[in-house]
């Protein structure tokens, strides 16, 4: 394969990755936008709705280390958001007594009722970006 052909490739894969950036960049300002009223963001949704589907009744527990990777924040980040998603009485983190490294974290009632008033609004940003 010549270099043309090469360059050629590397182009239409670079315009593919500015389109899924795109995608993304709107669909998750369409998310932060629907659920500003409610007081939450994108990523704080994502994290509600990971608890949601993981521990899904009452007092279950799900790994912190559960959320890296599939909520897209640094380690970091993600420990800032679910303390301010605790402040705001949404979730409770407890430390795992058998591993002092392992931090749970779960749903309150309040989270729950939250994660099922906005749901609707999230999907429908969703069906609207990713549909539209």
């Amino acid at each position: 394969m010549g270099s043309m052909a090469v360059n050629a490739a590397g182009a239409r894969l670079e315009e593919q990755w500015r389109d899924i950036l795109a995608v993304h960049a709107r669909t998750m300002c369409e998310i932060d936008r629907v659920l500003h009223p409610h007081g939450l963001g994108a990523s704080d949704f994502e994290v509600l709705d990971i608890l949601a589907t993981e521990a899904p009744a009452e007092g279950d527990l799900c790994r912190v280390q559960n959320l890296v990777g599939r909520v897209h924040l640094s380690q970091s980040a993600l420990s800032r958001l679910i303390g301010r998603l605790e402040k705001d009485g949404l979730v409770e983190r407890s430390v795992c007594m058998e591993d002092r490294r392992g931090v749970w974290v779960t749903l309150t009632g309040k989270g729950r009722e939250l994660h099922a008033e906005v749901l609707p609004l999230q999907r429908d940003a969703l069906e609207r970006t990713l549909r539209g």
